[in-house]
């Protein structure tokens, strides 16, 4: 019998609905979802899932109608119901999975409606902006059983899987530090495809840049630390204050983070970086004893080992020329619910020891001071 089968978080949903076919993929078990915020993320994740097999989009939810009529344009193939209250998706009995792409501010409100109606739930990141709300959270999801995935792609890009887990055989040797940046070229908005989001700038509801933007970056920099922070301290602010005017959330800041198992990092982000101007986007590098490893982070994702023995060749540890690499954690997602299991790529503990991190790296720099992971108040 199959995992949704199995699973009582149906709470009276037909049991013909799961054995029939959907979107002519016969044999493959429907996963009905309804999707909470239809912007620009929402959209895109929409784009992303309506064509896996057994995907159903059964109810869209948004505020803004015309961000509504788009996506139910876009799903238009299963006819999905449409509301502007996200507890009309929730009280529906036939929807399996809940899909959350609203601003920041609104997750932990939504995910925690969500674990209550029994629903998995596909969480954008941030998972919180406030440390009191996120312990709210985790201490609402204890117990769960239902797949909670939060939206830290790059969890599961397999290039970064494969590279990790050559770190893990030590082929850097003991990792040491960690060094990493995030610099685009525009101090409004590093995020084009967010640029008409009224919440985006407003730092009460996105939690500044660095909880909403670079959160992925320094969830990889744990990754690779494998471990998390317990000391935070760095310098940052509103450099380019008129574009445009009245615009108040971070574009230039500096962090160093100290692990919990020794391991330090470094990382930076700027807003103002000229697009012409070498070393921009994104990158890593891991230092160990034994060597270190770039991590190009391009349309062509590599990680590669440089020894510390002169004269050595560099070694590919990984590649990957994948065109839609966060299609493996979408997948990720649909074979847990399948399956019947809640350990997911990319889950809620990983999510809210990210969230944390950003957290501790936006109060080092606004109360220049050194933060702890202990002011943080929450145990993961």
């Amino acid at each position: 019998m199959s995992g949704l089968n199995r699973r009582d978080f149906l709470a009276g949903a037909a049991a013909t609905t799961l054995r029939q076919p959907a979107n002519g993929q016969a044999g493959v078990e429907p996963v009905t979802v309804g999707m909470v915020g239809t912007g620009a993320r929402g959209g895109f994740l929409l784009d992303a899932i309506l064509p896996f097999p057994g995907v159903v989009i059964k109810a869209l939810c948004d505020i803004k109608p015309d961000r509504l009529d788009k996506a139910a344009s876009k799903a238009a193939r299963d006819n999905p119901a449409t509301y502007s209250d996200y507890r009309k998706i929730l009280d529906r009995q036939d929807i399996h999975a809940v899909w959350i792409a609203t601003p920041c501010d609104l997750h932990v409100e939504m995910a925690i409606a969500a674990l209550k109606a029994g629903k998995h739930i596909y969480l954008e990141k941030p998972v919180g902006i406030t440390p009191e709300s996120i312990r709210e959270l985790l201490r609402a999801a204890k117990g769960r059983k239902t797949v909670f995935q939060t939206g830290h792609v790059m969890r599961s890009y397999p290039y970064l899987k494969a590279g990790v887990a050559r770190l893990r055989d030590g082929v850097a040797g003991k990792v040491l530090t960690v060094r990493a940046w995030r610099h685009s070229s525009s101090a409004f908005n590093p995020n084009p495809n967010m640029s008409s989001a009224d919440w985006y700038t407003d730092v009460r509801r996105s939690g500044d840049l660095i909880v909403e933007n670079a959160i992925h970056n320094l969830d990889v920099c744990n990754w690779f630390a494998d471990s998390r922070p317990d000391l935070a301290a760095g310098f940052g602010g509103t450099l380019m204050k008129n574009e445009p005017p009245g615009r108040i959330n971070t574009d230039c800041y500096t962090l160093s983070y100290e692990y919990a198992n020794g391991v330090k990092m470094s990382f930076t982000q700027l807003g103002f970086h000229p697009s012409g101007l070498p070393h921009g986007g994104q990158g890593f590098q891991i230092y160990g004893t034994e060597g270190a490893v770039d991590v190009v982070y391009a349309n062509v994702g590599k990680m590669i080992f440089y020894s510390r023995v002169s004269g050595a060749k560099p070694e590919v540890l990984s590649e990957s020329a994948d065109s839609a690499p966060q299609d493996h954690h979408f997948k990720a997602f649909f074979d847990a619910v399948r399956a019947g299991k809640t350990d997911v790529a990319g889950g809620l503990e990983v999510g809210a020891t990210a969230a944390l991190t950003s957290i501790m790296g936006r109060e080092a720099f606004t109360r220049k001071k050194i933060m702890t992971w202990r002011e943080m108040g929450v145990e993961i």
